[in-house]
């Protein structure tokens, strides 16, 4: 079926009342730093996965209910676990990873099963060490980081009972048989394709370049927007396609690695994702001529221009999700409209000209012809496994290092908590431990919202589970709630934390009914609730006392990087030569410094929100280094792609801007003198944002020159 083409042109009507701002969430951070982005993001609902999770557990765990075999509920519930591990990703990346889980899981089960009549002593230096092993190998990728988070479940579950030989051998055989049940439902039986999730990650960043022309457009039909509402669409539209797009790139490129080649369709995702992100770059050029007050005419025509142009990425960003071609003959006459009227502007003319020719690529892929284009060549990304294993455990050992204090944090608070809990016993004392310890992150911001979310979601889900267990008064109804809680708390897990720990706390409570007869649901409840508030105090305290990471260090650290990496960025494009290379050699130093700075912009969250360092000088002087670097590096884009970037007058200021980016990346005590020759037009705001990273980072020696020139 073809995607349908929206009109290319309509009739002007009043701008949409929509902030650039608001809640964002994990994918999409959002434009306030200060908010902690705890938005649902609705788009990554995965019923699919959610139907083979719950596929997976039930199955078993109805098997149980038949044949009354306590050891299946072992089994049921190692497949569960297994596909919490289950993130994603290559298929070969994913069977190392589940394989090692059932494997580790059991030996872990059945170990610490034998070393429970050991008592406290013994029992809780070998958890801590589990915990800190579990917690530091996060350094190694998101999947390993997901499964390190499991075991540690793992770990609570097995320390309650002690299990004698023959019990242990049976519990290992049993969770081994579990999670390989869900690898080979997972990967054989039920497999998802491999490229669904490069290709929804893909369509994303399409979308998102979307919101970002339908942002733009507005800002574009107000007479004076203000540097405000700029700096705003700035955080919430660029950060978060910059976000996507090196997402999808990580996505793709492990793909590659895992089949050691670039197929077609790996070829095809990486040619899309090629044309978005150079349609990204010549959007933020033209956001920085609507910025600077431009002409009225030439905001009419920037509008007209994104009117015309936001329907066509969505006709694409549609046809990459669903997978779907396009009617090219429809979409190339759209193009042509799109780029009509521009040529009373050089400037614009030549970024809508690159803009719209990489609209006709992404158009181009989405044909049934752009489905054979690629080929298969060689990848030369592989990585040996001193590199993907050894390397990232021996750079992060270090105290510097935020995953080092976050394993040794972890493993530190959860030995009072673990012998705590080993020693007055109890049915769900387990529950304060696996909350504290993930609860807790490598920074104290990222723990709050995690301590927020889960608090949260286990009170309003327990809320929820009780009523469930109520009118649940057959063991086929319990049976029917859990396999459908079950598969809407799996589908649920990537729209946001809180709203996936309010979809799993209802399956809780009916699981502990069934397997732990003899408590009301009202008292799992509450037990819960209370573990789930005092796990999550004691992680949010720990991130303040115990090997704190101060950000507004942070953020100094992370504003250097990013003046550096400006500096590279301005020295590309402003006293670059000539050559093939040189536009390699620009996109290379643009990624660079949109990268840092959406790293400075997460040091500054997490600032924000940090006691006390919200209000830091540091912090506030790095505020608005950030909104003025993302003035210069859009004035950078406007220069790489303009005319008049290859104009070679004022080479004295042009050395000028390279060198007071490098100055004050390394802090120097001194700042270079500015030029006597005339800056050119071209140069003027450059100059000007120049200027103020200095008179912000260096308020003496700005008001120093100043009185010297005056």
């Amino acid at each position: 079926m073809t995607a349908p083409v929206p009109p290319a042109s309509r009739p002007d009507r009043p701008p949409r009342r929509r902030r650039s701002g608001g809640r964002g969430s994990l994918g999409w951070p959002g434009a306030d730093l200060a908010r902690l982005p705890v938005g649902l993001d609705l788009t990554a609902l995965r019923l699919a996965e959610g139907v083979r999770a719950g596929f997976a557990f039930g199955v078993v765990f109805l098997i149980d209910a038949w044949l009354q075999w306590p050891p299946l509920l072992i089994m049921a519930f190692a497949a569960n676990l297994a596909c919490f591990c289950d993130t994603g990703g290559p298929t070969r990346v994913r069977l190392r990873v589940l394989t090692a889980f059932s494997l580790a899981g059991a030996v872990l089960w059945a170990g610490l099963g034998l070393l429970r009549p050991l008592g406290i002593p013994v029992a809780v230096p070998v958890a801590c060490a589990v915990i800190f092993a579990c917690t530091y190998i996060r350094v190694w990728s998101v999947q390993a980081q997901a499964a390190g988070n499991v075991l540690i479940v793992v770990l609570c579950i097995a320390l309650e009972r002690p299990l004698t030989p023959e019990q242990a051998a049976v519990t290992a055989l049993m969770f081994t048989a579990g999670g390989l049940w869900a690898t080979f439902l997972a990967l054989v039986v039920w497999r998802l394709h491999p490229y669904r999730p490069a290709q929804r990650t893909v369509a994303e960043v399409w979308r998102g370049l979307t919101r970002l022309v339908g942002d733009l457009e507005r800002l574009a039909a107000l007479s004076e927007p203000g540097a405000e509402a700029f700096d705003g669409h700035a955080r919430a539209h660029r950060r978060g396609v910059r976000t996507g797009i090196e997402t999808a790139r990580a996505m793709i490129l492990d793909l590659v690695r895992s089949r050691e080649r670039v197929s077609q369709r790996a070829a095809q995702a990486l040619l899309r994702l090629e044309s978005a992100e150079q349609i990204f770059s010549a959007l933020i050029a033209v956001t920085e001529l609507i910025d600077s007050r431009p002409t009225p005419e030439r905001r009419a025509l920037a509008r007209a221009f994104l009117r015309r142009l936001r329907p066509l990425l969505a006709v694409i960003a549609r046809a990459i999700r669903d997978d779907a071609p396009v009617d090219r003959d429809r979409l190339e006459r759209a193009i042509v409209r799109a780029g009509e009227g521009l040529g009373a502007d050089p400037t614009l003319a030549r970024l809508g000209e690159a803009i719209l020719g990489r609209v006709r690529i992404g158009a181009k892929l989405s044909t049934p012809e752009g489905y054979r284009a690629g080929g298969t060549v060689t990848d030369g990304h592989r990585l040996d496994r001193r590199s993907r294993y050894l390397e990232p455990l021996a750079q992060n050992f270090t105290l510097a290092s935020p995953n080092l204090r976050h394993a040794l944090r972890a493993s530190v608070v959860s030995a009072p908590a673990l012998a705590a809990t080993l020693w007055f016993g109890g049915a769900f004392t387990h529950w304060l431990v696996i909350t504290l310890v993930l609860t807790m992150q490598p920074f104290y911001a990222a723990t709050w919202q995690r301590a927020l979310e889960r608090i949260g979601g286990t009170v309003l889900g327990g809320v929820v589970g009780a009523v469930l267990a109520y009118y649940a008064a057959t063991p086929l109804s319990e049976a029917a709630m859990i396999l459908v809680l079950s598969v809407v708390g799996f589908a649920a897990r990537q729209v946001s934390y809180g709203f996936f720990v309010a979809c799993l706390t209802p399956l809780i409570v009916l699981l502990v009914e069934v397997l732990e007869p003899g408590h009301s649901s009202w008292e799992i409840v509450g037990l819960r609730a209370a573990f789930t508030v005092l796990g999550g105090l004691i992680a949010v305290a720990s991130c303040l006392v115990l090997w704190p990471i101060w950000e507004p260090d942070e953020v100094r650290r992370e504003l250097r990087r990013t003046l550096a990496a400006h500096a590279d960025f301005a020295e590309a494009v402003l006293l670059g030569g000539a050559g093939e290379g040189r536009e390699t050699l620009i996109a290379a130093r643009t990624r660079a410094a949109g990268l840092a700075l959406n790293d400075l912009e997460a040091a500054l969250s997490r600032a924000l929100q940090q006691p006390r360092a919200g209000h830091h000088p540091a912090v506030e002087a790095a505020m608005v280094a950030d909104a003025t670097l993302r003035r210069l590096s859009a004035r950078l884009t406007v220069l790489r792609h303009a005319p008049e970037a290859a104009a070679r007058e004022a080479a004295a200021w042009r050395a000028w801007v390279v060198e007071t980016l490098r100055a004050l990346a390394e802090d120097r005590p001194e700042l270079p003198e500015k030029p006597e020759a005339a800056r050119g037009q071209s140069l003027t705001r450059l100059v000007g944002q120049a200027d103020l990273l200095t008179g912000t980072l260096r308020p003496g020696q700005a008001r120093a020159a100043a009185l010297a020139a005056g």
